[in-house]
């Protein structure tokens, strides 16, 4: 261990070599449900659920995904937002032999359908809302898709009203959420090697190219969740098993929650408050009135708090354990929001492909503004060359960032090539993640590869722009791309939202702040200031989307051009 210089680094009680528990992803929920059966385990719109109840709903949607013939390598779609619904579907297909596929209720139709046919999905889990069941409809006509189970949002809520969703047609295609359940739940238990079964196919992002999926084993999530409670059981320790709430209001479909809010909120036996999406009137009030004592969340969600005209009015002194990942923290949200709740905001980093631990930020000992921690209990991280993967560079360096562990993917379904390409000749993930590794082992991301503006031959990362812009008193978000430019190739463009409330400045105005912050060869050249700035389904600022956007107004600009020289 003597070659990993993070070991040092760890705070008091966390081991780099914890013995992690590689088994089965159902038994986090059956081992809570044994330890705390009449402890709450779910609470959603008005009704809380206990982990005997939740344990109970789950096996009995393990018979009746049984009789729809789901076992070992058969694909069941979640298309759902955070109700129920989706822990006892999750938990049903794991318990009877499938594996799920997780599917964005947020993505168009074509990349829906794209998903099915690539994963062969055969059953989709869905909600009697028309803007998911439509799209289940018409996919059956054409897809791999055999079978809808269709829920209603009412039937697991606090509504005393009548909960099924509408009529289903009798074709032998379609069944209601709790016509699924309608058994015992006395089901078959499956043997399983925990390092070789699919538990979920995750699809990434899809920044260059189809989405690809990422093939997470149930050793793969169980080790990540392994991770965590490695990292929180330290000294002193940061959670109280059985007693903590967590607000779930990240969508469960994203890796990072269904991993950070679901999976390892059930293991130490918290109660998991359900939201169907961020609103931050909302959330605040939530935090504040049930007394949420951990909240997993992404960049946008805390600066949307510290920015809230009214935040002073919402107690937040429960708060123990907030942790950002998903996207880089900027320093000065981070620092904002200590200072507002008095709850250290940490930093981790991972990806789909890492189910997605990869580094954490101590909450207790030594800590290092900009990073995002060291690398999690059984992982390796090294920086290669991001020319020549098989060179590894010293510590200090900016290269590309590499991981390996018990939580990485097994490679992408369907995509040897992919596959192959996405490791090192050792076994290192390759992340496309632009990074350094200090002397202390604390990791810091600059920028992801494909993100890199080149300016003049200069390597410019748009992180370190949007930082500064960030010490702007009047900056809320901020993201930057890079733009054609006639003389340097690239240069780099600032869309930014104001603070509620703060008066909009000009290009000029921003350069001049920027002046003793940037070098010349980092300096914003343009600039547009927004209402709202493009998110991706999980809250993340979304650089693809601003960059499509400036694509198909260059190509406006030159059809008009074109139209104006022809006339």
């Amino acid at each position: 261990m003597a070659e990993h210089p993070w070991i040092k680094s760890y705070p008091e009680g966390v081991r780099w070599d914890a013995a992690l528990e590689l088994g089965s992803v159902p038994q986090i929920l059956d081992g809570a449900a044994a330890r705390w059966p009449g402890l709450p385990a779910l609470h959603f719109q008005g009704r809380s659920f206990t982990y005997r109840e939740l344990k109970a709903l789950c096996d009995r949607a393990a018979v009746g995904f049984r009789r729809l013939g789901v076992g070992p390598g058969v694909h069941v779609g979640l298309y759902l937002p955070n109700t129920p619904h989706y822990l006892i579907a999750f938990f049903g297909v794991l318990k009877a032999g499938g594996t799920v596929v997780n599917y964005s209720p947020l993505d168009v139709e074509r990349v829906i359908e794209h998903k099915v046919e690539d994963s062969r999905t055969e059953i989709m889990v869905t909600l009697d809302m028309p803007a998911l069941r439509d799209v289940v409809e018409r996919l059956l006509t054409h897809t791999p898709l055999r079978c809808a189970v269709v829920g209603g949002l009412a039937e697991f809520s606090g509504d005393t009203s009548p909960a099924r969703p509408a009529a289903l047609p009798g074709d032998g295609r379609h069944l209601h959420f709790e016509d699924l359940l309608a058994n015992s739940g006395d089901y078959e238990r499956y043997p399983l090697r925990p390092d070789a079964a699919i538990a979920v196919l995750q699809y990434t992002g899809g920044t260059t190219g189809e989405p690809k999926a990422a093939m997470l084993t149930h050793a793969n999530l169980s080790a990540a969740c392994g991770q965590m409670w490695a990292i929180v059981n330290g000294r002193p320790k940061m959670l109280d098993l059985g007693s903590e709430r967590v607000l779930v209001v990240l969508p469960l479909f994203h890796i990072y929650a269904l991993v950070a809010d679901m999976l390892f909120g059930l293991m130490i036996g918290a109660e998991l408050v359900l939201q169907l999406r961020f609103e931050v009137d909302t959330a605040l009030e939530v935090l504040s009135e049930r007394l949420i004592t951990v909240f997993p969340g992404v960049p946008t969600m805390f600066a949307a708090i510290v920015d809230h005209p009214d935040i002073a009015r919402f107690d937040l002194r429960a708060l123990r354990h907030c942790g950002s990942g998903g996207a880089p923290l900027p320093l000065e949200v981070a620092q904002q929001f200590q200072r507002l709740t008095g709850c250290s905001l940490g930093e981790g980093w991972g990806m789909t492909e890492t189910a997605p631990t990869g580094t954490f930020t101590p909450a207790f000992g030594r800590r290092k503004p900009g990073s995002c921690g060291l690398p999690v209990p059984g992982v390796r991280i090294k920086i290669v060359d991001i020319d020549d993967p098989a060179r590894e560079l010293p510590l200090g360096e900016r290269g590309e960032i590499c991981i390996q562990g018990p939580n990485v993917m097994q490679g992408y379904w369907k995509r040897p090539e992919a596959s192959a390409a996405a490791f090192t000749a050792d076994g290192y993930l390759r992340t496309g993640d632009v990074g350094r590794m200090d002397e202390d082992g604390f990791v810091f991301i600059v920028d992801r590869c494909k993100d890199m503006i080149l300016c003049s031959g200069f390597n410019v990362y748009p992180r370190n722009i949007e930082e500064a812009i960030y010490e702007h008193p009047a900056v809320a978000e901020v993201c930057v791309i890079g733009v054609p430019d006639a003389y340097r190739g690239q240069s780099p463009k600032a869309f930014v939202k104001l603070r509620h409330g703060a008066a909009a400045f000009a290009l000029d105005e921003l350069k001049q702040f920027l002046a003793d912050k940037l070098g010349r060869h980092e300096m914003v050249q343009q600039l547009e200031l927004r209402a709202e700035l493009p998110k991706t389904p999980v809250g993340k600022l979304s650089k693809k989307m601003l960059v499509e956007e400036e694509q198909r107004r260059r190509s406006r600009e030159a059809a008009t051009s074109g139209s104006e020289l022809s006339a």
